[in-house]
């Protein structure tokens, strides 16, 4: 199995304090890995590292077998961060954001292709949200906002998605409408990497589980044999379902 993910001797520090250490790892094409770790062991910043988003200090990091530097093709790669704002403060529809996960696929300028515009309305319908694409995503709720980045990166059709939180402040039955969308993916041979403080509704689509403690890997291994509780999960997360939300047959909801 050739490594889509590979790191070994990473060290990485941020504003000089270092944050990972001694860092090998290996992640093989079409396997889903959960990075699970207490707040603060470093599990965004290895999955932030492992594309390029912050600079190891030291180890040799590749992306499908280039090193990290050399490599261009980020097509192949779909991120969505932590819950953020998904407009970042700048007006946008949800087809507008979702259609900018297009971006690697056609040069500046041109108009969105036949393919672009289909890969849109799938990517948009996996999250079902087909009835808010003309909708501004800044009167969308969060949990609607978090999706609409779920979409953009299904729309990149990559070979790789890379998940950082994706369930953080995410019910239950949100939980479950985003192992949904990512089963038949996982199904196809696509490779994952998600950051989860537990395994949750998306458990059995994990075939590897990786803990950090405190910047290094203390586990390493397959989820049937990793007993700790995740009890590294140290934190609260608002927005638990109320009632009365309506509740599709896929597990979405607001």
């Amino acid at each position: 199995m050739s490594d889509v993910i590979s790191i070994t001797g990473g060290n990485l520090a941020l504003a000089g304090r270092p944050v990972l250490r001694g860092i090998d790892l290996h992640v093989g094409a079409g396997e889903v890995v959960a990075v699970l770790g207490a707040n603060g062991s470093g599990k965004s910043t290895l999955v932030r590292g492992l594309i390029g988003l912050v600079p190891w200090a030291s180890g040799d990091p590749r992306l499908f077998g280039q090193p990290l530097r050399e490599f261009r093709d980020w097509r192949r790669v779909g991120y969505v961060p932590q819950r953020v704002t998904a407009t970042s403060g700048v007006p946008a529809t949800v087809a507008e954001v979702v259609a900018s996960g297009r971006l690697a696929h056609r040069r500046l300028l041109l108009p969105l292709s036949r393919a672009d515009r289909l890969a849109v309305r799938r990517a948009i319908s996996a999250v079902e949200l087909d009835d808010k694409r003309s909708d501004a995503v800044g009167h969308l709720s969060g949990g609607q906002q978090q999706r609409v980045l779920i979409a953009r990166a299904l729309a990149t059709e990559p070979d790789l998605f890379v998940l950082d939180e994706p369930n953080a402040g995410v019910d239950q039955h949100n939980q479950a409408g985003l192992a949904r969308t990512l089963r038949p993916l996982v199904a196809s041979g696509a490779t994952a990497l998600i950051v989860l403080h537990e395994l949750g509704p998306l458990g059995d689509l994990i075939d590897r589980v990786l803990v950090l403690r405190e910047g290094r890997i203390g586990y390493d291994g397959r989820p049937d044999r990793f007993t700790e509780p995740a009890a590294a999960h140290d934190h609260h997360h608002p927005g638990g379902r109320s009632d009365n939300v309506p509740i599709s047959s896929s597990g979405w909801t607001s």
